[in-house]
């Protein structure tokens, strides 16, 4: 605790009005069952703010579909199932708002779709293809595509998704990922190809990590952000847009996710970089890296998006609590990945109520 005495420097802040730092947790409906019951939305979100917890970011787009009636994208089938009427997203934003958390909706997929989705079948010239002609990519386990960011109707539906989304309940701005990205190796479509040698006199370099052709490309998943932050304006709605990616390099050479220029440009808000190194000593390694650091200095706040459990990779509480203490030390804050894996289903062999008690005190220094 700091100690308020003449002797402090005039440059130090009082606690009181220092900036309170981001404690935040990305909710999703897979695998758990939070989407589903009424209940257990209210519960968590007790849960949460008895944690310190500050924000929380509910996937709202997921495995091509969406957890409201859409017009742009078919239901979620477990929700239809269990019932729209239960409305996750603006039942997560009323009830976390009501007792003053943030609320971030995050688009998980981005542009990517599964393979077999109703849209790919239906607008086989949106998908993106290697140089071989495959569209397909192994992800999570299951084979999908990427939609073109280059591709007017793509760019369209991806905007009014998002639109529609935020204007069903009141938001605190929105979040893209690591799924909002152009694979390296995809462009090589007709429709792409088409417009790369319209524009540049050129077909596309057979190497697919050309600088040049990256950079072409890039320039289209800008264009497509910056046409989301104009419509944004245009509806009058929130316009603060976080961004969730990888380390920079690794997010540049695999998904062409330029977001140090992003940054520099004002096109993203709000930076939360996933730090899911195994060890404390490559994790420490990844908090240093340049682009973060720069980040900082342009006055762009910046979270480390933290693993708490996954599947079968649970990060241990003395773990944990050493990559929260990090990240804060050097003014970062911290979001967790994922509820499910705070004290829920993914608790490990510490167990939910050891971690919940655990977390509480952990997050009770951030209130």
């Amino acid at each position: 605790m700091l100690s308020l005495c003449a002797a402090a420097p005039a440059s130090a802040q009082l606690p009181s009005v220092q900036p309170k730092r981001t404690l935040g947790v990305w909710l999703t409906n897979s695998p758990s069952r939070l989407y589903y019951d009424r209940q257990s939305l209210i519960r968590a979100m007790d849960e949460l703010k008895a944690a310190g917890f500050n924000a929380i970011y509910p996937n709202v787009w997921s495995r091509g579909t969406t957890f409201h009636r859409s017009r742009f994208a078919p239901v979620e089938p477990a929700l239809k199932k269990a019932g729209l009427q239960l409305d996750p997203i603006c039942t997560l934003t009323q009830q976390a708002r009501q007792r003053g958390m943030k609320v971030i909706p995050w688009f998980e997929y981005g542009l990517m779709e599964p393979a077999d989705a109703a849209i790919v079948r239906q607008q086989p010239e949106w998908v993106l293809a290697r140089a071989d002609g495959n569209t397909f990519m192994t992800m999570h386990g299951k084979n999908m595509v990427w939609l073109n960011p280059a591709h007017p109707e793509v760019r369209e539906r991806f905007i009014g998704l998002v639109v529609e989304v935020m204007k069903r309940c009141r938001m605190d701005g929105l979040q893209l990922d690591d799924h909002f990205a152009w694979p390296v190796k995809l462009g090589y479509d007709p429709y792409t190809s088409a417009l790369y040698e319209t524009q540049t006199g050129a077909p596309p370099p057979k190497d697919h990590t050309n600088r040049y052709w990256m950079t072409w490309r890039r320039r289209q998943l800008t264009g497509l952000l910056r046409a989301l932050r104009e419509r944004l304006e245009k509806e009058s709605l929130p316009q603060r847009i976080s961004l969730s990616p990888g380390p920079f390099r690794f997010a540049y050479n695999h998904w062409l996710q330029d977001w140090e220029l992003w940054a520099v440009g004002e096109l993203i808000d709000d930076l939360v970089v996933q730090n899911y190194a195994y060890s404390l000593k490559g994790f420490a390694k990844d908090l240093n890296q340049s682009a973060l650091r720069k980040a900082r200095q342009w006055g762009l706040p910046v979270q480390i998006g933290v693993l708490a459990g996954f599947g079968k990779r649970t990060t241990p509480i003395p773990v944990l609590a050493e990559k929260k203490r990090l990240s804060n030390e050097q003014g970062y804050g911290v979001i967790y990945f994922y509820w499910e894996g705070l004290w829920g289903v993914h608790s490990g062999k510490e167990g939910s109520i050891y971690r919940r008690k655990a977390l509480q005190e952990m997050g009770s220094q951030n209130q």
